[in-house]
């Protein structure tokens, strides 16, 4: 199944969303109108919009999401590898590492989390 396609704006209203649902639809317009200066026309029109596109559900004013922050970024990086890298793992690191601004230590634990992936998922 094919996590629905979240956009720019409508990530950072997921973040709100994630941090505090279940919420009711009245204290998101609240949080939207604090945090991203919103009007509440608008973030009425994300919910709708993020409803119909099966990324939230707003039943009774209580909105919940349907997928979870770690689905939205996992969907967003395979998007980014297709686009910009051929789908190439090695061509993202590769960009990724020649950046200057990676520390030994964000190296290091890329290096963890690729052990740790090898380990439980290709036993032997």
């Amino acid at each position: 199944m094919e996590t629905p396609k979240i956009f720019e704006s409508e990530y950072r209203f997921c973040q709100i969303l994630w941090a505090h649902e279940p919420v009711r639809s009245r204290e998101l317009v609240a949080l939207c109108a604090e945090h991203l200066g919103w009007k509440p026309t608008t973030t009425y029109t994300v919910i709708k919009r993020l409803s119909e596109r099966g990324v939230l559900k707003n039943e009774n004013t209580v909105v919940t999401s349907l997928i979870s922050q770690d689905e939205a970024q996992t969907a967003e990086i395979d998007e980014l590898l297709d686009k910009r890298f051929d789908g190439s793992l090695p061509a993202f690191v590769a960009a990724f590492t020649k950046s200057s601004h990676v520390s030994d230590k964000e190296l290091d634990e890329v290096q963890k989390m690729i052990d740790l992936y090898r380990k439980e998922n290709h036993h032997g």
